[in-house]
């Protein structure tokens, strides 16, 4: 159940006072939810909405929830653009002027555009969440890189526009979880960037055998990242082991990625890609 302004459903008769003091959880001022309801991201930018009564655009991370974006924490604050800045410990405010072809409507609440949120999250302090938030926001919306540098060029000389320039350059729209991002970025970052992400792969019959999360198609070198469920889970371990046979039957060198080495021993995923580049015949 989506949050709701305590005053109107009282005075709709939905609930009396008793019910929902008793029955529901204060969110932010006079905005109710059912007590003991988890909040998501969405939950929260319509909750910071209606506490600005109605008033506000939902911005930042608010924003590219509403638009669909995956991989949000659910509990970072929420996010809105309203002229008149009442302060909230539980809500970031931001003031900035917005054009009109900067704000749409999501199911009801005015929100930056998909483009006019990369541009705020991209400028944020640290170029791996930047990307990361870019990457989700393309992969759930039909944003492309050249919308948000059209804004990066309209407002040319904000604060951050160079890491946003970076971030523009960096993102893809395959990266389907943060540590494909990540892993991504540090093969970019060794001079070895991934020629295509989600890489489809048939065999000899036309038969869909998997989808890579990244690679070069043309040496038949990929990369994957596998999550904690492809190490521990057996039917998934049973099905990574069958598909990577299939797959290096058909002449693919694919090079594993876990959380601990991505975190911990980097380098050895840029050693064991251009190894097997090399050994493709690339010229790396």
């Amino acid at each position: 159940m989506l949050p709701f302004v305590g005053s109107e459903a009282v005075a709709a008769g939905a609930v009396n006072l008793y019910q929902l003091a008793t029955a529901h959880d204060a969110v932010f001022r006079n905005v109710y939810v059912p007590k003991g309801q988890a909040l998501t991201p969405v939950d929260r930018a319509v909750a910071a909405w209606l506490w600005s009564r109605r008033r506000a655009t939902a911005a930042g991370v608010s924003a590219a929830a509403l638009h669909g974006s995956l991989w949000i924490d659910a509990n970072v604050p929420a996010e809105i653009n309203q002229p008149n800045r009442h302060k909230t410990a539980e809500i970031l405010l931001h003031s900035d002027k917005l054009g009109d072809d900067e704000v749409c409507v999501v199911n009801g609440v005015p929100a930056t555009t998909p483009a006019r949120t990369a541009y705020d999250l991209g400028r944020r302090r640290g170029l791996t969440m930047a990307l990361i938030r870019l990457d989700a926001l393309m992969q759930a919306t039909d944003l492309k890189p050249v919308d948000v540098a059209l804004l990066a060029d309209r407002h040319r000389g904000s604060r951050g526009i160079v890491q946003l320039r970076e971030a523009i350059d960096l993102s893809d729209p395959g990266a389907e979880s943060p540590q494909e991002t990540r892993t991504r970025l540090v093969l970019t970052s060794a001079g070895l960037r991934p020629k295509r992400t989600q890489i489809q792969v048939f065999d000899e019959f036309g038969e869909f055998v998997g989808r890579i999360d990244m690679g070069w198609d043309d040496w038949m070198v990929g990369v994957e990242y596998d999550g904690e469920q492809h190490w521990t889970n057996p039917e998934i371990r049973a099905a990574d082991i069958e598909r990577q046979a299939k797959l290096e039957a058909l002449g693919w060198r694919i090079i594993r990625v876990s959380a601990e080495m991505l975190r911990y021993r980097p380098a050895t995923v840029v050693a064991r890609t251009l190894a097997a580049l090399r050994a493709a015949g690339a010229p790396y």
